[in-house]
């Protein structure tokens, strides 16, 4: 469908979601019997997937008589980090995702702060519209971004497209990303060859990346006034993008921070 349509998402949910816990709870060797407790996510995000999720929740936590834990979506975001790696509390969280860009301070579980955030689109939106707008398929971010490597393997230059700059007389850490999105939608339009497509991939890829690095570098500066320890974690789908993932980890490294994505 070139994208998420919510009403599709959340039917197909119901007809999955019994089986991916059955296989779940096969692949860790237990049954409903060994369960001490049911986690599910209950927001924000796509109303739908996030009911379909909740209620079965519930169902097995009455049904077994075991408590239910209620996870804010972006807070699993935020400490899913601590999974693959060693990272203590206090650091300063970028979240990148299709839904959500946010800057966080990350204290612990239930104690965060919220430094900057999207006034309208998240970047991985901005990412899979403009990427719909090409022709590129979904998910766009991935498509979007070979596409950008080929403008540079070819001696392509995306600086030859001019993309708005977005909130540039704020001094704050919040993101808005569409302004770009609906102009790079435009000049799609205009692209008559593969490499004029390429050029625009890799323009459009290093202004979010530009912007994420921009906005996450004031947050840097004013966690450091305030913090010894400089932690810096990026968390959702975007920080797949290796553009994005390089400009943040030399930002780390210029101000101190330890990185991980």
């Amino acid at each position: 469908f070139g994208g998420v349509v919510p009403e599709i998402a959340a039917r197909s949910h119901v007809e999955m979601i019994d089986g991916v816990a059955r296989r779940a709870m096969a692949e860790a060797g237990i049954d409903y019997a060994a369960l001490d407790g049911v986690a599910a996510t209950a927001g924000p995000g796509l109303v739908g997937g996030v009911m379909v999720g909740l209620s079965y929740g519930k169902a097995v936590a009455l049904a077994r008589g075991l408590p239910l834990i209620a996870v804010n979506h972006l807070e699993g975001h935020a400490v899913s980090a601590r999974l693959g790696a060693e990272t203590s509390y206090p650091f300063l969280l970028l979240l990148v995702s299709g839904g959500h860009c946010q800057l966080l301070e990350v204290r612990g579980i239930g104690d965060m702060s919220r430094l900057g955030t999207t006034i309208d689109d998240a970047a991985g939106e901005a990412f899979d519209k403009i990427a719909k707008a090409m022709g590129l398929g979904y998910p766009g971010g991935p498509a979007l971004e070979r596409l950008a490597a080929q403008s540079r393997e070819n001696g392509g230059d995306g600086s030859r497209f001019e993309l708005p700059r977005a909130l540039l007389g704020r001094k704050d850490c919040d993101f808005s990303f569409s302004g770009l999105k609906t102009a790079a939608s435009r000049l799609a339009q205009t692209c008559e060859s593969e490499q004029d497509r390429a050029d625009l991939a890799d323009a459009v890829q290093k202004a979010i990346a530009r912007q994420l690095s921009e906005r996450t570098e004031r947050a840097m500066l004013a966690y450091a006034e305030q913090h010894e320890a400089l932690h810096f974690v990026v968390a959702g789908g975007v920080a797949a993008n290796k553009t994005i993932r390089r400009t943040l980890e030399d930002l780390a490294t210029k101000h101190g921070f330890s990185f991980l994505a």
